[in-house]
């Protein structure tokens, strides 16, 4: 049952005019109703803001197809964002900054990041432990998640609802990859289909592999945006489907860009009537978006939506996590926000286009020069940037690309830029992993999370911002220093491993390794096409040159932050994980890192023909907490992780030792 609906007003203030009305629930208790030390407690509100844009403001002109969409009496072209706000239940108790998140496919997640909540409670806030360890609410944040993406398959919860142009056609295609054996198979189509006689399937078994249409591959037309695909018998669970059809009526996907601009600056300001946070304005405002919904923050300060209508700076920072060098396909005719490009899956989808770095370089594949800030340095309105990728994003988004120019060579970072890479980080994992198996992977899942060192940069972004105060210097592999090398087609690496950074480059990733016993790898990489997306599918006509990272004796990468977990490490931590048997073999595991533990004894590493010293070996006695105390203390020095967090590393390294003592 809903409650009673807040507000529904006209914001009148002119700088919002593009924020029509808010309709929001009265505010409800959050997490039980449980207090954040000094901050208290906090509420919750949910609801929904409609904007009407001026097509004619210059900021607006950019967005595909506005100039086509319906308009509303006053010619403005609609959409209604979701909003969701968690703030202190006190306003006086809250610390000024409004830290707003771009919901990933729909999920409220930074949670999971910041707060150490689990999988099973991300996204909730009715019990107490929803809260998690409660940081973000101990720190007195004011929370909003403002839905953008408008396409029908944005997961679960917060999107936006835009406006279609009607009676235009054109192809699109749908990628499938499934991982089971179910047949038939349901597919859930981008848009809706305009002559069903156009629907065509192919499929493959690798995303360089020939389509093929073979014998019992077929597809039903089932509702205007779904299909079910029957399978022939045997296939590979991990094979492609590629569905293709003539759509209709395109949606304006690049108006979450202007509906995230908008009701931001609107929260942030807390002007206009009805606004559910006037009398609670924010000093200051920070956008931190995870994997998707990062390179939603990308392509939101390239194509200049920092700046709002006002002429002033929508963000004071940004925190782009788990991007690589990706942006989203998002602001074009057929747009599909949802796809992430990858080895296996969505190669040819135009979301990781030059310019791929924050600093103006030159691409020489098509000799343009350009880069992530341009636009908002000429309006005046860039934030902050932290970027913090975990080490998957070098083997599966690109990531070398963020550090260096389009051929390869090192690249300055701008000064207000910040790059990090979680070293032996997986793409994304929860506080709960564990190192377990998949049917789908050929290796151990890696289980390390990102939340201790996300807490510390996020404090140093708060003191840059409020006092500038420079954070940590960028901690990433890099070109200058010899620990980003080079990779060719198909992951070929410099042997710097097992030979040091002058050795001959061998022909497949399995040279950059030490002989590890039981590791798999994978046989490729994702690639950095460049796309002419005027066919279908788009054709690749050049490609960038990725680098990775260099890695030490134990196979874990040697710069970027490394936590105890590697600085003293008891197992090999990898940023990728190949796909196993039936699913693609060789392929990335998209997102998924690999971890490989020690042996426990040196007659057990022996009798494994294992290189790496054995935890009886490298850890006698008490050495091992010894090793942990000196990395984490040394990384609060840094001001790249929190005391708390690395007392709870020190405690869990001394359980470790005990456990193995008894």
């Amino acid at each position: 049952m809903r409650h009673a609906i807040l507000a529904l007003a006209l914001l009148s203030a002119p700088a919002l005019a593009q924020v029509s009305r808010f309709e929001m629930e009265a505010p409800r208790p959050a997490f039980a109703g449980a207090v954040f030390g000094e901050r208290g407690g906090y509420e919750l509100l949910r609801g929904q803001a409609t904007i009407a844009l001026d097509p004619a403001d210059a900021r607006n002109a950019g967005i595909a197809d506005i100039a086509l969409a319906p308009r509303n009496a006053a010619g403005r072209v609609e959409a209604v964002a979701d909003v969701l706000i968690l703030r202190p239940a006190d306003p006086a108790r809250a610390n000024g900054t409004l830290l707003v998140e771009p919901p990933n496919r729909g999920r409220a997640i930074i949670g999971q990041l910041l707060n150490d909540t689990t999988a099973a409670r991300t996204g909730r806030f009715d019990e107490a432990t929803d809260a998690g360890n409660g940081w973000m609410m101990r720190q007195g944040y004011t929370l909003a998640w403002i839905g953008w993406q408008g396409d029908p398959t944005p997961g679960q919860g917060l999107r936006v609802r835009v406006p279609a142009v009607p009676g235009v056609t054109g192809e699109v295609r749908d990628e499938f990859v499934f991982d089971n054996n179910v047949s038939p198979a349901a597919g859930q189509l981008t848009y809706n289909v305009a002559d069903p006689a156009s629907l065509r399937v192919t499929m493959r078994a690798r995303s360089e592999a020939t389509r093929q249409e073979v014998p019992g591959l077929s597809l039903a037309f089932t509702a205007p945006d779904r299909v079910m695909i029957t399978r022939p018998a045997g296939s590979d669970p991990g094979a492609i489907f590629e569905v293709t059809y003539t759509a209709r009526d395109p949606g304006l996907m690049g108006m979450g860009l202007a509906a995230f601009r908008d009701v931001s600056a609107a929260l942030r300001h807390g002007e206009g009537a009805g606004n559910p946070q006037s009398g609670r304005a924010s000093a200051r405002a920070i956008s931190l978006g995870v994997s998707q919904s990062g390179r939603f923050l990308r392509d939101a300060l390239y194509l200049g939506f920092n700046e709002d209508t006002a002429g002033r700076a929508v963000f004071d920072g940004i925190f782009p996590h788990i991007p690589g060098s990706r942006r989203t396909y998002l602001n074009a005719r057929w747009a599909q926000p949802g796809r992430n490009p990858s080895d296996h899956t969505d190669r040819l989808y135009p979301a990781d286009q030059f310019p791929f770095t924050y600093a103006d370089t030159t691409d020489p594949l098509t000799n343009r020069t350009d880069g992530l800030l341009r636009r908002c340095l000429a309006s005046r309105t860039c934030p902050r940037v932290m970027q913090t990728d975990s080490e998957f994003e070098y083997f599966g988004a690109r990531g070398s690309l963020t550090v260096t120019d389009a051929r390869g060579g090192h690249v300055e970072l701008p000064a207000g830029v910040r790059a990090y890479m979680m070293a032996g980080h997986p793409h994304y994992a929860a506080a709960e992993a564990w190192a377990a198996r998949n049917a789908v992977c050929a290796n151990t899942l890696n289980p390390l999370q990102a939340g201790a060192p996300m807490r510390a940069l996020m404090l140093a972004m708060e003191a840059w911002i409020r006092e500038g105060v420079e954070p940590p210097p960028s901690r990433t592999p890099n070109v200058a220093a010899g620990t980003l090398v080079p990779a060719g087609p198909l992951g070929r690496l410099m042997n710097v491993a097992a030979h040091g950074p002058g050795a001959v480059p061998g022909p497949t990733l399995a040279s950059a390794f030490p002989a590890l016993p039981g590791l798999a790898l994978p046989t490729s990489i994702t690639p950095a096409p460049l796309l002419d997306t005027a066919e279908s599918p788009p054709r690749v006509t050049g490609a960038y040159p990725i680098l990775l990272p260099r890695l030490d004796a134990d196979g874990n990468a040697l710069a970027g932050i490394r936590l105890p977990v590697l600085e003293a490490p008891r197992a090999t931590y990898t940023g990728f994980n190949p796909r196993g048997a039936g699913y693609g073999l060789g392929a990335l595991c998209t997102n998924i890192g690999s971890a490989l533990p020690f042996a426990a004894t040196r007659a057990e590493r022996m009798a494994n023909h294992d290189p790496r010293p054995s935890i009886e070996e490298r850890w006698p006695g008490d050495s091992y907490v010894a090793a942990v105390r000196d990395s984490a203390a040394g990384l609060v020095a840094a001001r790249l992780l929190l005391a708390e967090d690395a007392a709870a590393m020190v405690a869990a390294a001394r359980a470790n030792t005990l456990a193995r003592l008894r």
